[in-house]
């Protein structure tokens, strides 16, 4: 794709104004590098004409315990194309997204995270994607050489088993990527409580594209998805957007009924034929399988019963509790 000529023809299109949301938890570390490059990336992009000068930075403060929103309410009162938003506690980083998606007012919103491992120099090819004609548009890994061989080997068994159980979601695509006005509007009428974005964007249905770029190293602050966050948003992204464990649960059901009349077959020959069967090891085997699977199986089921409570409560997602930002004059 060549970018100058793209650009060229973007003079006789309608300019979108662009917001870069940065859900941002306990990064004070990582901030200042990530304002003074985004706010690099903004500046560029309305020299080229290819976002409006009303396009700015919306920082989500997700209950930092650190002093994170002080940083982003200085940055808020230097300049006109930073603003923020403090969530009253930490709900997690899908649901601060969300909160931040929620206050979106320009024509596109590319979120991103504030440890800026993701390649911002997609954001511009993200902006000329959507004007060629895309709604959604997927930041996409194709290199993760930069991540540990435990991290990659992780990351990769999440997107197969995500796959394998039903989720559809693009693989490598964490929540880099850039939504129209359309499509951040459909996605806001998704009133469910438990929220795993990955899957929930697909469920859309607009017109995509992706572009792809390499994973650099997080130098500045902690990774927010550690080896028991993954699983924790594996089991939400499963049992947010697919019923294929209660499918399993009843194979494994008719399986085990199969094998059980299998076994009663033989013992009732073996009877027949005189043969003495002791059967205390198998009675015992057959108990402790048998617990096992009904323990496993009520685990899955409460899980989504759990899900079902949730959100038959229609408890509010998020509370704000500040917001920072001047208005352009």
């Amino acid at each position: 794709m060549n970018l100058d000529n793209v650009e060229k023809n973007i003079v006789d299109a309608d300019i979108p104004s662009l917001t870069i949301v940065v859900p941002c938890h306990n990064e004070t570390d990582a901030f200042p590098r990530c304002l003074s490059t985004l706010t690099s990336v903004l500046s560029d992009l309305v020299d080229c004409q290819i976002i409006l000068p009303s396009s700015y930075l919306l920082f989500i403060d997700d209950g930092s315990r650190d002093n994170t929103w002080q940083l982003i309410e200085q940055a808020a009162t230097k300049s006109v194309h930073v603003k923020g938003v403090k969530l009253s506690r930490n709900c997690g980083h899908q649901i601060a997204l969300m909160a931040g998606l929620s206050m979106v007012d320009t024509d596109i919103s590319i979120s991103i995270d504030a440890d800026l491992q993701d390649d911002v120099r997609c954001i511009k090819k993200m902006v000329v994607k959507y004007i060629q004609g895309n709604d959604i548009v997927y930041g996409v890994r194709n290199d993760r050489s930069s991540d540990s061989a435990f991290k990659r080997g992780t990351a990769n068994s999440f997107y197969k088993f995500m796959s394998i159980m039903g989720v559809n979601q693009v693989a490598n695509h964490a929540d880099y990527r850039l939504l129209s006005r359309r499509a951040l509007q459909g996605l806001l009428q998704f009133k469910e409580q438990n929220i795993y974005l990955r899957g929930m964007v697909p469920l859309l249905g607009f017109s995509s594209d992706k572009v792809f770029y390499s994973r650099s190293e997080r130098l500045d602050g902690e990774s927010k998805y550690p080896l028991r966050k993954m699983l924790a948003l594996a089991i939400e992204g499963i049992t947010s957007l697919t019923v294929t464990p209660l499918r399993l649960i009843a194979a494994l059901g008719m399986l085990t009924f199969l094998l059980s009349l299998i076994a009663s077959i033989y013992a009732l020959i073996q009877k027949a034929q005189g043969n003495v069967m002791e059967g205390w090891t198998s009675v015992m085997i057959s108990i402790f399988f048998l617990g096992g699977v009904q323990l496993l199986c009520l685990g899955v089921i409460g899980e989504y019963i759990g899900k079902i409570y949730m959100e038959t409560k229609s408890r509010p997602k998020f509370m704000i509790e500040k917001f920072v930002g001047r208005v352009e004059s």
